[in-house]
């Protein structure tokens, strides 16, 4: 008994071991190439520490335009996106009407095939509309990334507020909007704002839609990462990968307790 009790914590001990590794290790050596003067298999050591590589990048007008449009394009992607979905999310929260169950599946047909596929069919119209290189086009792409976590996670959140909630609420005088406003939205938020981060990372990421709408007259920092990779040195791609980075890990920080708890998952569950 005492054995195998061993051996359950052996193994458990080994995955938690891997999947440090298989987390950490990539921003370890993120980390080690953003400081190394140079370090080459097989050396077990940087030759160097240095500053350069950030004074490369952040005195780089051209990588210095992509954070700012990524900065710019992600909370309007993300704001178009609340604009659209939270009224769906609302309708099918709450109400019964015919193909209501094949648009909520419909939703996932943007994320059921491989993007590339869309993306390069949605060229050849985005041509015929004049969207190529603009701003709307580049919204549009990054739009349909967004479409799933703003209208299902909210959708869920409206109906998990009790029904007798709003019903009291209605008994005590209050209009359909005053109920909405001071009942079911601050009920819902927890919900919404996973949504809204959720939506905002899934943008902020997007690299090949955006890629082929908005190159070159308008790069963000994903889609600057293809030339980072080919045209930089490895130590300034890793700079720029870590500050990447940073955005999604502080959101996830700052939400961590609505994703921990359940509140994600809890999105897809509607019925």
């Amino acid at each position: 008994m005492r054995t195998a009790l061993v051996g359950r914590r052996a193994v458990t001990a080994a995955l938690f071991v891997l999947v440090a590794v298989f987390i950490l290790g990539p921003l370890l050596w993120l980390a080690a190439h953003a400081f190394a003067t140079r370090w080459d298999y097989p050396d077990l050591l940087p030759a160097g520490l240095t500053l350069h590589w950030w004074s490369v990048v952040f005195q780089d007008a051209q990588l210095a335009a992509s954070v700012k449009n990524s900065l710019y394009f992600s909370p309007l992607t993300v704001l178009v996106s609340m604009v659209v979905c939270l009224p769906a999310a609302y309708a099918f929260s709450r109400f019964e009407f015919p193909g209501r169950r094949i648009f909520l599946v419909g939703l996932f047909a943007t994320n059921a095939f491989p993007k590339m596929g869309l993306f390069v069919s949605m060229a050849s119209l985005f041509y015929g509309l004049h969207l190529m290189n603009t701003i709307a086009g580049i919204v549009i792409v990054q739009f349909i990334g967004t479409v799933v976590f703003m209208t299902w996670i909210p959708a869920a959140a409206f109906s998990s507020v009790p029904r007798s909630l709003e019903e009291a609420a209605r008994d005590a005088g209050a209009g359909r909007f005053r109920t909405f406003l001071h009942v079911t939205l601050p009920l819902a938020l927890p919900g919404i704002l996973v949504a809204v981060l959720m939506s905002f990372l899934a943008s902020f990421d997007e690299a090949q839609g955006t890629y082929l709408v908005g190159a070159p007259v308008y790069m963000t920092m994903p889609t600057e990462m293809y030339s980072l990779v080919l045209n930089y040195p490895k130590q300034v791609a890793a700079v720029f990968a870590i500050l990447l980075s940073i955005p999604s890990v502080a959101l996830l920080l700052v939400a961590r307790k609505y994703v921990l708890g359940g509140r994600l998952a809890e999105g897809f569950q509607i019925r």
